[in-house]
C-alpha cells in the first residue's frame, strides 16, 4: 500500500504520540528528530531509554520502507529481533536518528540504525534490526 504522506516520512500513531517527525531526507533515507518533552523524559532532564528506542525502531522501518517503496514494493513488515545499544544518555535537546540498509533481500532485511542530539559521529544509541518482509494477503 503506497505511502499517502507526501513526505515520505511513514510515522504510526506511537511514533506521532512520541513526537517524532520527519526532520530531511539523507542519501533516500528519512532522518527523524523528536524534541525533548515530558513525554520522552525519563530521570529529570535525560531521554527515557524507550523513547530511544522508539526513535530508532521508526527511523529503522522507515528506511526500509522508503526503500521498499521506490522499488515498488509493499510488503507487511514483521519484527524477527531488534538489539538496542544505548551508548550515552540522550539530554534534553533534540535528538535525530538515520537508517541504513546493510541487506535486503526478498523475505529478509538487516537494519542498522543510529540515534544522535549535536554531532552525528558521536551516536547516543544505536540498533540493529532483521525484519520479515511478508506479502500481504491477496
Amino acid at each position: 500500500m503506497p505511502n499517502n504522506d507526501a513526505t515520505g516520512s511513514y510515522l504510526t500513531a506511537y511514533a506521532r504520540a512520541l513526537g517524532i517527525s520527519m526532520h530531511a531526507i539523507d542519501d533516500g533515507a528519512p532522518v527523524l528528530t523528536v524534541g525533548f518533552s515530558p513525554v520522552v523524559e525519563g530521570r529529570p532532564g535525560a531521554f527515557h531509554g524507550g523513547a530511544t528506542s522508539g526513535l530508532l525502531e521508526t527511523a529503522g522501518y522507515a528506511a526500509l520502507r522508503a526503500r521498499l517503496e521506490a522499488e515498488g514494493r509493499w510488503p507487511q513488515l514483521k519484527p524477527i529481533n531488534i538489539t538496542v545499544q544505548f551508548l550515552s544518555a540522550g539530554k534534553n535537546k533534540p535528538t535525530f536518528a538515520s537508517a541504513r540498509i546493510t541487506r535486503l533481500g526478498r523475505r529478509i532485511a538487516n537494519v542498522s540504525v543510529e540515534a544522535w542530539q549535536d554531532d552525528r559521529g558521536r551516536p547516543i544509541a544505536t540498533a540493529v534490526m532483521n525484519i520479515l518482509m511478508a506479502e500481504r494477503p491477496g
